[in-house]
């Protein structure tokens, strides 16, 4: 069997690389079939020797514009890293609890989370329907599996006019999806496969404070959506009046990826 791949990108001081490792740990516990875990980067100091470390991709932006924000969409580029075939792409500010396997397995050739699956519904936004209907449509780029070199158009468009793109679309992700919609290939993950920790996790509003956060059955990466942050939750921070983050040590030993 061809080895899958799992790529992770980790540019300036957000995250570290012992951030990267824990991701990797996480991916190696949870996925039995053969793989690469690749980590294109700008400072490949720290990580595990089993990380492929490759340098970041170049957007190719056009002399004049520096705006690297949308540094993510280079990885539509048709040469990326020398890879090919299939990968899944993994935030670094996620956790995976269960099996990857379905990543891979599912058929089709695009797959992404749909952004709205980890938020509460917002009846307000049905005051303007078109954009309303927009926004339900956009997938949340934290995890998508895709053909390397096969979505190349998203980067061709953005590259055309990067000043109009990001001045029409708030988010890489938004823009992303129009591309990926108007070449049919917009398909999202089965609900319920990633989850939000304080939407589905955290027992909701004073209900937190007598039950601890717990994980939705079929959930398989826990992802911090809004807030609080995964750094937050995990030096114990995150907490509100209407909302106690309760004992969590099954995520911690998740995260820690042993």
């Amino acid at each position: 069997m061809k080895p899958a791949s799992v790529i992770c990108m980790k540019w300036g001081t957000l995250y570290s690389s012992e951030d990267v490792n824990r991701l990797y740990r996480q991916v190696r516990r949870h996925l039995s079939r053969p793989h690469r875990f690749i980590c294109f980067t700008d400072d490949a100091s720290g990580l595990d020797s089993g990380i492929e470390a490759q340098s970041l991709p170049e957007l190719g932006l056009p002399e004049g514009h520096g705006d690297t924000r949308w540094r993510k969409l280079a990885l539509f580029r048709r040469d990326l890293g020398g890879m090919q075939g299939t990968a899944l792409f993994l935030d670094i500010d996620l956790v995976v609890v269960d099996d990857l396997s379905p990543f891979f397995d599912l058929p089709g050739d695009f797959f992404i989370i749909r952004d709205d699956d980890l938020f509460r519904p917002k009846p307000l936004r049905r005051i303007n329907r078109e954009r309303d209907a927009f926004l339900h449509s956009v997938g949340n780029s934290s995890v998508f599996r895709f053909e390397i070199g096969a979505h190349d158009y998203i980067l061709d468009a953005f590259l055309a006019d990067p000043a109009a793109a990001t001045a029409r679309y708030e988010i890489s992700q938004q823009f992303q999806s129009a591309q990926l919609a108007s070449h049919g290939h917009l398909n999202y993950w089965p609900r319920g496969w990633c989850v939000s920790f304080k939407n589905d996790c955290v027992p909701r509003n004073l209900l937190s404070y007598l039950k601890a956060p717990s994980l939705p059955e079929g959930a398989k990466i826990v992802l911090f959506a809004g807030e609080p942050k995964m750094a937050d939750v995990f030096a114990g921070g995150g907490h509100r009046w209407y909302r106690r983050i309760g004992n969590i040590d099954w995520l911690r030993r998740a995260w820690e990826g042993s």
